[in-house]
Order: structure tokens, then sequence, then C-alpha cells
């Protein structure tokens, strides 16, 4: 089963939530979002969410772009290794977005909230995330054990550095024990635009 929660808040407003990003999850969403007969707004909940295949990150962004860098991958002397550029196809082009993260958002949830924030595509909602955006390789040693090596680090499409840093909400809000504040306060903003 894919790791995708759907349900529809009523008049056109649509929450998704991606637990992790597994083989298939950007098509899911893809089929999801093009099943909807009337979708004025998306909440995507990446909270909590400790990534996963890079490609499906790249695919998810991709569903909300028209155009412009998803991704760059930075190695030695900020050398760049590798650019993802958004295709022309888009799913939801002008579908108002709004993204909650928090401290445990990584790796390709990062991915995904700096490449639509740095787009001006997605406003975020919630805390300051993880910050695990490093290309890792292992290199086998003679004696049977191996080394842990950082190749390429990830940088967001305004060059911002995703490992050690993590991605800041436009919207800070703190986690609470029990309410759902992020979600809520994502939800009024989105009424406030008419929605």
């Amino acid at each position: 089963a894919v790791p995708l929660e759907h349900k529809g808040l009523g008049d056109g407003i649509h929450y998704v939530k991606i637990r992790n990003f597994a083989r298939g999850v950007g098509y899911e969403l893809r089929s999801k979002l093009k099943s909807q007969e009337s979708l004025r707004g998306l909440i995507l909940d990446l909270r909590d969410n400790p990534g996963g295949i890079f490609d499906e990150a790249v695919n998810v962004s991709d569903l909300f772009l028209e155009k412009g860098t998803i991704v760059s991958a930075l190695g030695r002397n900020d050398k760049v290794l590798s650019r993802q550029e958004a295709t022309q196809e888009v799913i939801a082009q002008n579908l108002p977005l709004f993204i909650l993260i928090n401290r445990s958002s990584a790796s390709a949830s990062e991915i995904v909230a700096g490449a639509l924030q740095d787009n001006n595509r997605a406003r975020l909602f919630g805390e300051k995330t993880y910050g695990k955006g490093s290309v890792q390789t292992i290199v086998k040693l003679s004696d049977g054990s191996g080394i842990k090596l950082t190749v390429a680090r990830y940088r967001t499409p305004k060059g911002k550095m995703i490992d050690g840093v993590g991605i800041v909400p436009d919207v800070l809000i703190p986690r609470t024990a029990n309410k759902d504040d992020t979600f809520d306060a994502a939800l009024r903003w989105m009424r406030k635009k008419g929605l």
C-alpha cells in the first residue's frame, strides 16, 4: 500500500498526508488529484515524514511546478553535480497549496518543501525541518568493513543548504501537546483566500 492518506474537507479543499516517499507515491498523488471533481485547495502534510526515494520527491514537486529548478546536488567546492528541473506537465498549476512540516520532516520531505517554497508555489506551516540533505555512498574496505562518505549535499532552488540547516516555514507554529494548531492555521489561511 502506498503511504498516502487523503480526505476531502469540504468546499473543494483536500488534505493529503504523505507518510514517506516510497516508490509510486508521486503517481498515486497525481491520480488522487486528477480524480477530484472540484479541487480548490490542498493541504499537503509532510510532518513526521522521514523521507524516502529521491525521485519520488522530484515527482511530487513536479506535479505543482510548470518550470524551474526542483533541487540541485552540489559536490566539493560547491560544484553542481546534478540539477532536477520541473517538466511542463502540471496537474495543479494555480491550486492554492499549503504544506505542513515539523522537525521530523526530513530528506525527501525537505526537498519537496524547499522546492515549492523557493518557487513561490506553496506556503509552509509548522516547525523548522530536520536538516538531512546529503548524498552518501559506502566505500567497501578490504577487511570487509566500509566507510560512509558524503559525496554531495542538496540545495533548494534558491541555493539554500538543506543539510544541517533544515527548511524554515513561512508561518512558524510550535508543536503543542494535543491540538493540531498547524493544520488549523493552514485551513484558516486557505479559508481567508476565499476558499
